[in-house]
């Protein structure tokens, strides 16, 4: 062989190296999602699918629109605008409070006492609700909680002089409040850690100063993170039931506690199936907005990668 055949030779394919024992073939990559897949059609699409489906029919299973057009009723809008209002109240203060946290945060090291204190805390106040959240504030500030009893008598001062506000929607927004604040402190801690120092110090470098950093760099690309987690608040105040429930035992103020009452109450004889159209109200919204929260986080995502 002369020496241009051996340069214009194709070279020998170099031997694969063996797979891995026991390695998974792709085709079976699946059943690991199983158990999820599982887990989400039984307690979350069969659930919505059977709760949907009840808005259309009647106590005789007939299909029929009475329910949905009940939609309009009065009371039913105004069940949906209290929700709304409380929703975006508690995601509006939340989403405040939150990210002035995370902004004092942001000069502590990750792994020193206080922001890992406060992250634990946050982890473990962003899922707390219910009945337990229900009586940490009856007995904190209830008619005759500690804190209001303390006040009273030491400075004369009366949480509820002009009426008994906790079991109404303003004890609704303060319970909230407890959960929305922690829960933006997760969403949106990591968008804040993420502004890179380059940027810092590249604004400082061109004359310009701190506050003009924050004006002309820092806010506007935290605000799809900041719009992202406001959204997110508001749907996660809009679906929220169990502390609600606990709280505001009287009334059908918000659309959870008026779905309680239709598929409870004895006084709805004749519409037992109106609680399936509220759901269907109440998915549309949230479907709206965690619609609107994707896109939005996807432009977010684009500054922290």
């Amino acid at each position: 062989m002369t020496v241009l055949d051996r340069v214009v030779a194709p070279a020998a394919p170099e031997p694969s190296a063996p797979s891995p024992r026991g390695a998974a073939r792709p085709g079976w990559a699946w059943l690991g999602l199983t158990p999820f897949a599982a887990y989400v059609v039984l307690f979350l699409a069969l659930p919505t699918i059977v709760a949907v489906a009840s808005g259309f029919v009647d106590g005789n299973g007939s299909f029929t629109l009475d329910n949905v057009a009940a939609l309009g009723d009065p009371l039913v809008l105004a069940a949906f605008g209290n929700s709304a209002m409380v929703s975006l109240v508690t995601a509006v203060i939340g989403a405040v409070v939150g990210a002035l946290v995370c902004w004092a945060m942001l000069g502590l090291p990750e792994t020193g006492v206080v922001r890992t204190a406060v992250d634990a805390a946050s982890g473990v106040l962003a899922q707390f609700g219910g009945v337990m959240l229900a009586f940490v504030l009856i007995a904190a500030i209830g008619a005759q909680g500690v804190v209001t009893v303390v006040l009273r008598q030491l400075t004369g001062i009366s949480l509820y002089e002009n009426g008994v506000w906790l079991y109404d929607l303003p004890g609704v927004v303060v319970a909230y409040l407890i959960f929305q604040i922690p829960l933006m402190i997760i969403t949106f801690l990591p968008a804040l850690a993420a502004l890179k120092p380059q940027w810092v110090e590249a604004h400082l470098t061109l004359g310009g100063t701190r506050g003009g950093f924050w004006r002309h760099v820092g806010m506007p690309v935290l605000a799809p993170s900041f719009l992202a987690s406001l959204l997110l608040l508001f749907a996660n105040a809009f679906s929220s039931y169990a502390t609600a429930a606990a709280l505001a035992s009287q009334g059908s103020q918000i659309v959870p506690l008026q779905i309680r009452t239709a598929l409870t109450s004895e006084t709805v004889l004749g519409r037992e199936n109106l609680a399936g159209a509220l759901a269907l109200g109440m998915i549309v919204v949230v479907a709206v907005v965690m619609g609107v929260y994707s896109l939005v986080q996807r432009r977010a995502a684009r500054w922290q990668s």
